[in-house]
């Protein structure tokens, strides 16, 4: 065709009548005819194909050019000009240097201009428009058409709704909205935007298009508009304009009109984030982010953190956010996977983070410090050089106990199950507190008697709680020690006079006093109600709104004490054992504004929360902020609810730790968070967690935590009972590893199996079994690896032949809690050094970091020897993925996740790593080997796992994570996770031991000659194992993979690239738009 057409024009020009205009004129005509052959071609079915040809063929430049020069003699053909720019919006969004080619040819202002003097021609303007704004998705084509004077063109077209308008004039209307979104995607053209008054016109213009549009017809049009505000409130003189425009007061009507109409959902959400956006930033409400304690340390080494936190200039404010400018430098992340801080302070996996040194990959093969040095942890290892005596009773010796049955106070059972016929017990302004024995002494351990509850008016202290006769009684507790088995009351308060923490605490909280028994029930995994979190983000905007509605009433502070007013609001307290909660602001009514302590010596790891409330009122529903939290996400938008235990209940018979509240949900804030807290990041803000509690007892005293407690007290509690459950054929010896900063002893336990007589070869054979290295509790707020090292030492202690069988196999090394100073003070990740201890195991101080320093010599001691661990794990606790898992170490598959070159003898390594966890994912319901991962990562160089792997050389060295959520595989899927799975975890992992040893024993090894990894059925029999649902394959994923649930994200994600926005394909094409169609037949 085109060759006819071109052979046509030849004749028709040389032919001998035709003139120097005809000739032009025949010319254009042809030209015309080619131009709309190429467009029909380009519209045929498969044409996007065809328009890729045609832009590798060049054809992009050839339009451009042909634009230009067509421009040059005013004025241009109009028809010419649609046809043109008809084929360059087509052609643009094909070809990806499309901007780039239209500036260098010229081309922008061309097109601009025959916009500017065809603004009522909207038959050459629609096409123009479409065209500008594919030009504006390069952003130095935005500033460029920005300084020539678009934006003002843009607002000439732009205007309010008129019932008058055609479908044209109404694609014309949105064609332009979104070509002005382009255009101010420009940081430069937002201001000048800004600068010259347009945002409020924008907002007039958003609010008629809401008012008149009463059919909804219009909707891409609205959020529109919406995207052009987006836009500019992104800088900071935009944000100031939205407010002085009362530019929250119009976003917040209007949504609160459309939160009825589904459909209305993008509108709802975009106003949602500018309003969150340009939410005024506040500080904190505190005197200092630093935590309200202080730990004085024995030196402060320079340049660490502590250093810094503490020698900042006299008169900074470390509250506030320091930048002048916070332009758009942090975009909302709820939506985004971050990766967690597991055993690190730091985001995990990425390839830049992997590490690629094969040299730092293996293990160092000569001892690192003179064995003189260790010579005296040979005490901690007497089991291997004590001559076994049985003709006597063998008494191994314990922490010694002051205990004895004349310390034992009666206990009523029958306030375990109260009669029908009885009122609630009023508990109203009850506290906890010690009754001295004598002379009162500010010091803890001389001051703690007996627990009593004080019923003194205000809350005023008396000798004792009275009776209404006046007379005085012992209010007394039910007694959890016939509940517990491991828990006693009375021993529990013992083992407190003996604890030291910073704040001297002289409170214990009921539940760690009365005990916490696991609930029967089960508890599900809370199902996500559409729209909560945007309900009480606009519950949050209201307070800007109603400002003069906010109470703002401190209820409760650790920095101010004199200044809190509890008059008719709820009573907080946390000043307890594990306790965190700095302060609690009534916001309205029946909400209060929470506030956590930082870790003691630091100004930062806002996550662990355990508090008590009181003097509330039954039926209410109350809701609680937290408003400091640090991390972007949490699996309390999961399904992850928060604890709470009664105490009303625990004396009716239910002492229990139970999943609570609703409407939960975890959201960034307009809190600013510190430069100096956020590692000099600026532009940072704080998150919320809030959920909503009603509580079902009038004057109730309910503690909240965000992971059952397990205090130091408690480990000392279980460890007296545990040693006296120890019998002629356990070994079982408790000695103190060192001394902590605060005081604090740390108890290392050594089991195992006596010999079975003093032979010689029962001798030898004790002293052959491998050491098994366990510790936990290295991070505070992981709770949850309390109570599956719980359940490890109670199958260790207990009587079963699977028990026994264990400890004749190995002998344990168990250090069940490495911060107990940590533990004691509330901390959720550091010691009282302000570090992380997980962070420490290369270069451990042993004045800052004793547990640590004195744990790594034991395993240096035990190497030195030839005793080098089997097995090592430290159990941690996740609080950001589900079910249980590992992560391990391998060299393989380290440099597998990367680009290195390496020879095969050069990855070498045995598999025997991944024994253990396939163990693990058959035996044990929570465990999920496809969530394990075996990769190390450069961050994680200072790790217990992965120094004991590096420096002591053990291979199967381990990082055992424990969800605080719950599980999405096996029998216990869509469940929260309680105590009792967390200690049946324990006890598992005590089981894949034992049938470890079966791959690990000479003796086993010699008689498979295969490894054991590769045959599956000689590795474990899965039909004599019940509820295996684990998968069994290996599957190497992220240590933080994104999650998969469906979560209404929706109010909370700034994704800048929003496809119904910035998408060129997303604008209906005017023919066939049917919402415009439908509009049009209204007209």
């Amino acid at each position: 065709m085109f060759g006819h057409v071109s052979e046509k024009t030849r004749k028709e020009v040389t032919s001998k009548g035709s003139g120097g205009m005809e000739v032009i004129l025949s010319s254009l005509e042809v030209l015309m005819t080619l131009i709309t052959s190429v467009s029909s071609q380009l519209k045929l079915k498969c044409g996007g194909r065809r328009t890729g040809v045609f832009v590798s063929k060049g054809g992009t430049a050839v339009l451009l050019h042909l634009l230009v020069s067509s421009s040059k003699d005013p004025p241009a053909n109009e028809e010419l000009m649609l046809h043109i720019h008809s084929l360059l919006g087509k052609v643009g969004l094909k070809d990806r240097k499309f901007g780039v080619k239209a500036r260098l040819n010229g081309a922008l202002n061309v097109t601009l201009n025959l916009v500017k003097h065809n603004l009522q021609n909207y038959k050459l303007l629609l096409p123009c428009l479409q065209v500008l704004r594919v030009y504006s998705s390069n952003l130095v084509n935005a500033v460029s058409l920005g300084k020539s004077g678009a934006l003002e063109i843009m607002f000439e077209i732009i205007g309010p709704f008129s019932k008058k308008s055609t479908t044209l004039l109404k694609y014309v209307m949105l064609t332009s909205i979104t070509a002005l979104l382009c255009v101010c995607s420009s940081g430069m053209n937002a201001r000048r935007a800004v600068d010259r008054g347009h945002l409020p016109t924008l907002l007039a213009i958003y609010q008629d298009w809401h008012r008149n549009d009463t059919r909804h017809r219009h909707v891409v049009i609205r959020k529109s508009i919406l995207g052009c505000i987006k836009n500019l409130t992104n800088i900071k003189l935009g944000r100031k304009a939205f407010i002085d425009a009362n530019g929250m007061r119009i976003l917040y009507n209007t949504s609160t009109e459309c939160l009825s109409v589904r459909t209305l959902d993008p509108l709802v959400n975009t106003s949602s984030l500018i309003m969150r956006k340009c939410f005024p930033k506040n500080r904190l409400p505190l005197p200092t982010i630093k935590s309200v304690f202080h730990h004085l340390l024995p030196h402060i080494p320079a340049g660490g953190p502590v250093a810094q936190l503490y020698n900042q200039p006299p008169g900074v404010d470390d509250v506030v956010d320091e930048s002048d400018e916070n332009e758009a430098t942090e975009v909302d992340t709820e939506n985004d996977t971050e990766y967690e801080e597991d055993e690190t302070g730091q985001k995990t996996q990425n390839d830049d983070d992997i590490e690629t040194d094969i040299k730092k990959l293996r293990p160092i093969q000569v001892n690192t410090r003179p064995f003189d040095e260790l010579r005296a942890y040979e005490y901690f290892c007497r089991e291997f050089s004590e001559n076994f005596e049985l003709h006597r009773p063998i008494i191994i010796p314990t922490t010694p106990s002051s205990l004895g049955p004349q310390n034992r106070h009666p206990l009523r059972e029958d306030l375990l199950t109260p009669k029908s016929d009885e009122s609630p017990l009023e508990l109203d302004s009850i506290s906890i507190s010690k009754r001295p024995e004598g002379t009162a002494d500010p010091d803890l351990v001389c001051s703690l008697g007996r627990l009593v509850l004080d019923a003194g008016v205000n809350g005023d202290s008396v000798d004792g709680p009275q009776e209404e006769g006046g007379e005085q009684a012992v209010l007394e507790v039910p007694d959890t020690a016939a509940l517990l088995p491991l828990h006693d009351p009375d021993l529990y308060l013992e083992m407190v006079k003996s604890t030291r923490s910073v704040p001297a605490y002289t409170e214990v909280a009921y539940p760690d006093y009365f005990g916490h028994v696991a609930l029967n029930l089960r508890e599900p995994i809370l199902e996500r109600v559409y729209g909560v979190q945007r309900t009480k983000i606009f519950q949050d905007i209201e307070r800007l709104i109603h400002s003069s509605d906010i109470l703002d009433k401190v209820v409760y502070d650790l920095d101010n004490q004199r200044s809190v007013c509890t008059r008719g609001s709820l009573k907080f307290n946390s000043k307890f054992e594990s306790g965190n909660l700095r302060k609690a602001v009534q916001v309205r009514k029946f909400e209060y504004d929470l506030i956590l302590n930082s870790d003691i010596n630091s100004n930062h790891y806002h996550q662990w929360f355990y508090f008590e409330v009181g003097n509330m009122r039954p039926g209410v529903r109350y809701r609680f902020n937290i408003i400091n939290c640090e991390k972007s996400n949490s699996q309390f938008n999961y399904g992850m609810q928060v604890l709470m235990y009664s105490v009303q209940d625990a004396i009716n018979g239910s002492p229990h730790w139970v999943r609570t509240g609703s409407d939960i949900c975890y959201y960034k804030n307009h809190f600013s968070r510190s430069s100096i807290a956020a590692g000099g990041q600026k532009g940072k803000s704080y998150f919320t967690l809030t959920f909503t509690v009603t509580f079902q007892h009038k004057d109730d005293v309910c503690y909240f935590a965000y992971h059952y407690p397990y205090t130091y007290s408690m480990l000392k509690m279980h460890l007296q009972k545990l040693s006296a459950l120890r019998t002629a054929q356990i070994y079982y010896r408790q000695d103190d590893l060192c001394e902590t900063l605060g005081g604090n002893s740390c108890p290392l336990l050594t089991i195992t199996a006596m010999p079975e007589s003093s032979s010689n070869d029962h001798i030898s054979q004790f002293k052959s079994r491998p050491v098994v290295f366990l510790s936990a509790r290295v991070h505070p707020g992981e709770t949850n690896s309390s109570w599956v090292m719980k359940g490890t030492l109670e199958f260790l202690m207990s009587c079963s032949p699977q028990a026994q069988s264990l400890r004749e196999s190995y002998i344990f090394k168990i250090i069940p809690m490495l911060n107990p100073d940590g533990v004691i003070n509330g901390n959720h990740r550091c010691s009282l050094s302000g570090e992380d201890l997980n962070r420490q195991w290369q270069s451990p101080n042993a004045e800052l970091h004793p547990t640590i320093y004195h744990a790594k010599s034991l395993l240096q001691y035990l190497r030195a020897t030839g005793r080098t661990p089997l097995v090592f794990c430290d159990y941690h606790g996740h609080s950001r993925k589900k079910n249980v898992f590992m992560y391990g170490c391998s060299i393989k598959e380290t440099v597998w996740q990367t680009n290195v070159n390496t020879s095969t003898c050069e990855l070498h390594e045995d598999l025997g790593y991944r024994t253990l966890p396939k163990l693990l994912s058959q035996m044990a319901p929570v465990f999920s080997l496809s969530s394990c991962s075996f990769v190390v990562e450069r961050s994680k160089e200072a790790t217990a796992r992965v120094v004991v792997w590096r420096e002591i050389g053990v291979q199967r060295s381990y990082t055992m994570e424990s969800t605080l959520c719950g599980c999405d595989q096996g029998k216990y899927k869509g469940l929260q996770i309680g105590t009792s799975e967390l200690e049946e975890m324990g006890a598992q992992f005590c089981l894949a031991l034992l049938r470890l040893r079966r791959f690990t024993s000479p003796l086993e090894l010699h008689n498979h000659n295969s490894h054991p990894l590769d045959t599956e059925n000689d590795l474990i029999d899965t039909r004599s194992i019940p509820n295996i649902t684990s998968p069994t394959t290996y599957v190497l994923e992220e240590d933080e993979p994104a999650f998969l649930e469906e979560v209404d994200y929706s109010a909370e994600s700034n994704d800048e690239n929003d496809p119904d926005l910035q998408d060129n394909h997303a604008l209906p094409d005017p023919n066939s738009d049917s919402e415009f169609s439908r509009q049009d037949s209204l007209n």
